[in-house]
């Protein structure tokens, strides 16, 4: 799913391209995609950009007439900036929407249709897309910490949850708690005020630092290549591969549909977190270092 830093991207260049032009009309390829209908389609050709902005991972496109278009790319939602009259593909394709200088094509590569486009009249309209998630980059330390420990869950689950943190997702989480040298399954009750501090400040070094990366990437063009595994990052989707700050491999878990990744020696002291996958193979015989990993992988082979 694209989060704070992507969608941060996405808000900018279309500023830079929508502002101040009318939206001449949409296409929409997919109907599901469109959940409601008040303003309609019709209702906002023509209708003047007037403001672009993020809500949470959702985009928000104002236009005249205190009227406006809610956009929420889910997983596998992207948008693509194209020449103007460019055709919405077949298969992917949700909706086309025309400017005089191009086209926003708004796609999702899933079958389970998730994404989804609402047109909304009115700003108090916007109130029940807001999750209520802290804003990392406007709290100060103390409204991060009563917000962590307001429910106690691991540090992972509270991060990446939208009422308690705002567009934080399971790329960032993992790449924020590296920084910090956390165990993503620490509890936040057990967390402490100096844990707190380093955390609060690393969740805002790593979301400017893969903005800022993102916005030298895009430059003066569109963000096409929205994805939640780059290459340098130091653990997110880096499974078995060397820690940048250590050379330990890297470690994950695997849980419903998602997983968690995380270095043993900078965030674990060197233990290991049992995985679902892993646990059902070795059963009891679930190792406790890296090193007893790698004898029961070789042992289970033979």
């Amino acid at each position: 799913m694209p989060e704070l830093p992507d969608v941060a991207i996405y808000v900018e260049r279309l500023a830079a391209l929508t502002l101040g032009k009318p939206l001449e009309g949409m296409r929409i390829a997919s109907p599901f995609v469109l959940r409601t209908v008040s303003p309609s389609p019709k209702e906002l050709a023509g209708a003047v950009v007037e403001s672009i902005e993020r809500l949470g991972k959702r985009i928000v496109i104002g236009v005249a007439g205190d009227r406006y278009l809610v956009i929420h790319l889910m997983i596998a939602g992207r948008l693509r900036w194209k020449k103007r009259g460019e055709k919405v593909p077949a298969k992917v394709g949700l909706v086309g929407f025309d400017f005089p200088n191009g086209t926003l094509v708004f796609t999702e590569a899933s079958p389970k249709k998730r994404a989804s486009l609402h047109l909304v009249a009115g700003r108090a309209g916007l109130a029940e897309f807001d999750r209520g998630g802290l804003d990392v980059f406007a709290s100060s330390q103390d409204e991060f910490a009563e917000r962590l420990r307001s429910e106690r869950h691991t540090i992972k689950r509270s991060l990446t949850d939208p009422t308690l943190f705002d567009g934080i997702g399971n790329a960032y989480s993992d790449e924020i708690l590296h920084a910090a040298k956390l165990s993503p399954f620490r509890m936040t009750s057990s967390i402490t005020d100096d844990e707190i501090a380093v955390l609060h400040r690393a969740c805002i070094d790593v979301l400017m630092l893969w903005t800022q990366r993102t916005r030298d990437e895009v430059g003066d063009g569109f963000p096409d290549k929205v994805t939640a595994f780059r290459p340098d990052m130091a653990v997110h989707g880096k499974y078995g591969q060397p820690c940048p700050v250590c050379a330990t491999k890297v470690q994950r878990i695997v849980y419903a549909d998602n997983e968690a990744n995380y270095c043993p020696t900078c965030q674990t002291e060197g233990r290991l977190l049992a995985d679902r996958s892993l646990s059902r193979l070795l059963k009891e015989d679930w190792p406790k270092t890296l090193e007893e990993l790698e004898d029961r992988k070789k042992s289970t082979q033979r």
